[in-house]
């Protein structure tokens, strides 16, 4: 299998954790980091703003990629604007839609016509990403990003909707697939494989990377040991 700093995909670090952040930037294979509210409110996040702009104090010269949280889209189009500003290597995240579903499209397109860089999010259906490419500016970074990992919690194969998004694409030459919501290692490979241009991980993504050939008998002993262990130091008798 080969290694990581062997594929061609762009690794981007998905979190909200500031030291976490940071260290992730350092590393090398990590080309761009993500967050969005939900990982920041579990995170403890109280100051948007704050905690924003102390990551853009150190993280200059990586792609972040910060999301707007109003449900209006004129209130979306002020915090885009403003998020924007705060660097030059900011991504504005804009969900695909609203929560009533009213499409986010017409916002995107203004956004993107402005030379704003978009991240448009929370994608599920080659429909959204075909009714995107038609709003998107050739001419300005934009990544697109589909969440095929929540897709295959529906039970669904994610593959064919993202080699058909790239296929989609195709023509727009700043715009980036990403593979979002990634649920194990093996997705990276999948998305390689693909020729996806980014993948987000998470940090016990990247954790499993010491795992990549690793020998599976060894693996297979070890997690009979753990079984060991735990039930030992549990006490369990019979």
């Amino acid at each position: 299998m080969r290694e990581i700093s062997d594929l061609k995909i762009k690794i981007f670090s998905d979190g909200a954790n500031f030291a976490e952040m940071v260290e992730m930037s350092k590393r090398s294979y990590i080309h761009g980091l993500t967050t969005n509210p939900s990982l920041m409110k579990k995170a403890g996040i109280k100051d948007f703003k704050y905690f924003c702009k102390s990551v853009l104090e150190v993280i200059k010269d990586k792609p972040l990629s910060l999301e707007v949280f109003s449900d209006n889209f004129e209130e979306m189009e002020r915090q885009a604007l403003e998020i924007q500003s705060w660097g030059e290597n900011v991504y504005v995240k804009i969900p695909i839609t609203n929560t009533s579903g009213k499409s986010s499209l017409p916002l995107i397109n203004k956004l993107c016509n402005s030379g704003i860089k978009v991240n448009c999010t929370a994608i599920m259906t080659y429909e959204q990403v075909k009714n995107l490419s038609n709003v998107l500016n050739k001419d300005v970074p934009s990544i697109v990003s589909v969440f095929a990992g929540r897709i295959a919690d529906t039970g669904r194969d994610p593959l064919p909707i993202m080699e058909k998004s790239l296929e989609c694409l195709s023509e727009i030459r700043k715009a980036e697939l990403l593979w979002a919501s990634t649920r194990e290692l093996l997705n990276i490979y999948q998305a390689e494989d693909i020729g996806c241009h980014i993948i987000t991980v998470t940090a016990d993504i990247t954790n499993k990377f010491k795992y990549i050939n690793y020998d599976l008998a060894k693996f297979s002993q070890e997690t009979v040991k753990m079984f060991y262990k735990d039930a030992n130091e549990a006490g369990y008798q019979l």
